[in-house]
């Protein structure tokens, strides 16, 4: 895989997120770690996941820069590949650790939410979706993600707001669980995989997946009409201005 790193530690693996420096999100990732996912889902010799980035970044979140280019196919393609990450991280039955090293806004916020436990570096970090300032409209069932984490009103307001939590906003609105000093994060993870594996290991799993089933029924799938949807806003005057701004922002910098 050329967007993942993926090592074993005795009865668990890290998935580490490799692509650059701020492990910008693109289609090849998707399809990576839903290919990474399913593989150890049914991997009887792995027991657990730790999910990691690299120093600074989590993930970045989306990469608008190389979305940008794409045409009609490629980003239906894209989301239709986001979809489907998102289903087998938050259907997989075994623990998922997130040790976010750094920043994680957008997109990199989604695939934190998918980890039963959050672990973040202490620092000037941010994380939040804050989607809706860029241009790119909410799915539903990204917010239940969020709402399901920090309950509705606050999902609705920091989502509309397109709000970035500091650390300490996020442990405080139960965004993260922990925050432990940066270089320790993925220690603090290993710890808490730990933890889980002292539980019965059938029983631990049966409850998760019985708590996820109510998320998961709010799971949409990527259909004609969604497609439909997604491309008429993609390809709108405005959400190009909006997207074509922050490229060339970002590509200033």
């Amino acid at each position: 895989m050329n967007t993942l790193k993926v090592t074993r530690e005795n009865n668990y693996a890290i998935v580490q997120l490799d692509r650059g420096s701020a492990n910008p999100i693109n289609t090849e990732m998707l399809k990576d770690l839903l290919t990474c996912f399913n593989d150890l889902a049914s991997n009887s010799d792995i027991h657990g996941v730790i999910l990691t980035g690299k120093e600074r970044f989590f993930s970045a979140g989306l990469d608008v820069i190389e979305l940008y280019a794409y045409d009609e196919h490629q980003v239906i393609e894209l989301f239709e590949s986001l979809f489907s990450a998102i289903k087998a991280m938050l259907s997989f039955p075994k623990p998922l650790i997130g040790s976010i090293t750094g920043h994680s806004p957008a997109g990199g916020c989604v695939l934190a939410l998918c980890c039963d436990y959050r672990i973040m570096a202490e620092g000037k970090y941010r994380i939040g979706l804050n989607e809706v300032p860029v241009g790119i409209v909410m799915p539903k069932f990204i917010y239940h993600l969020y709402e399901n984490c920090i309950g509705s009103r606050r999902a609705m307001q920091f989502i509309l707001e397109g709000k970035l939590l500091s650390v300490s906003e996020a442990l405080d609105n139960g965004l993260i669980d922990e925050c432990v000093e940066e270089g320790n994060v993925l220690e603090a993870a290993k710890s808490r995989l730990q933890k889980y594996f002292s539980f019965n290991q059938r029983t631990w799993t049966h409850s998760k997946l019985n708590m996820r089933a109510a998320l998961l029924a709010h799971y949409v799938a990527f259909d004609e009409p969604l497609k439909a949807e997604i491309s008429k806003h993609w390809w709108s005057e405005d959400t190009r201005k909006i997207l074509g701004d922050l490229v060339q922002q970002l590509t200033k910098k």
